[in-house]
């Protein structure tokens, strides 16, 4: 990475004088890679918005989508699994059970879908320019969390309509929130770099996402899973990110299956650490094969 250098020169007349030089130092981008992230923070307020901005674009009801995706969906999984098949609802309504599950459910596979495709959808600006491509997918995961803040006006509906007072556990949401976003960047990191490698991935994903909807508790409590295989259940991240927020959101009858729930978050501390790590693996060859 190159830098500028000013000294001093004491010419023979005994006038000073200052010379500027260009200084080429290998490695540099490696070590000052954390604070580049700093330092191109306006391109990541750019780009977080203009995906905001692009994705409802010639629609005719806007943002309205990131309400009315999440609703019906509710609306299926009661009528599915509280009317037919009278699951358990924790002493709540079974619609808030289900929506207090879709909130990071949804976030999380909006954050999958969108993360997996950004470097290949910014090919043209990554084969031109320096930056840390860390900001790439960290934008869109962004984006898909505007979209759950959106969601979030939904619950709230639910809440007064049922005329349901959370309790105060509610103040450990942000706790909940933070892990799903560790989740949500973990598993977006893994599968954008190995998206840019194999474009076999561009099908896997939507498969990973409609298949985890159906083993992740979003229509359901996990507490119907029988007890000896709630361990092995738990190995997938968004039961622990689901139980948890049910937990923070709920109140009452909702409990959190302790090893099960320690064994989700790490999970999720394992996806975010090797995802970061693969990811600043393969970052140099982005642009060679993108």
């Amino acid at each position: 990475m190159a830098r500028t250098k000013q000294s001093v020169l004491v010419g023979e007349n005994g006038q000073l004088s200052e010379e500027t030089t260009l200084v080429i130092e290998a490695g540099r981008t490696e070590r000052h890679y954390w604070l580049d992230l700093w330092r191109y923070r306006e391109l990541f307020y750019f780009l977080a918005w203009r995906d905001i901005l692009v994705r409802y674009k010639q629609t005719v009801i806007g943002i309205a989508w990131a309400l009315i995706r999440p609703f019906l969906t509710m609306l299926v999984f009661t009528v599915v699994f509280g009317k037919l098949a009278k699951l358990p609802s924790e002493g709540v309504p079974y619609p808030i059970l289900v929506f207090a599950a879709m909130l990071p459910w949804q976030f999380f596979s909006n954050a999958l879908s969108e993360a997996s495709n950004s470097l290949v959808g910014n090919a043209n600006l990554i084969s031109k320019v320096y930056f840390p491509r860390l900001i790439i997918p960290a934008s869109s995961v962004i984006t898909s969390f505007v979209d759950f803040l959106i969601s979030g006006i939904i619950l709230v509906g639910l809440m007064v309509w049922y005329q349901f007072m959370p309790s105060w556990r509610i103040i450990y949401l942000p706790v909940f929130i933070g892990i799903a976003f560790a989740a949500a960047m973990g598993a977006g990191l893994w599968l954008t770099a190995l998206n840019v490698k194999y474009r076999d991935f561009r099908y896997i994903v939507p498969f990973i996402v409609q298949f985890g909807l159906y083993v992740s508790p979003v229509g359901f409590s996990s507490s119907i899973v029988p007890g000896k295989w709630r361990l092995l259940y738990s190995l997938n991240p968004m039961v622990g990110v689901i139980d948890g927020f049910r937990w923070a959101i709920l109140g009452g009858e909702s409990k959190i299956y302790m090893p099960g729930f320690v064994l989700s978050m790490a999970v999720v501390g394992a996806l975010f650490i090797t995802g970061i790590v693969y990811f600043r693996k393969t970052e140099k060859s982005f642009a060679d094969v993108i």
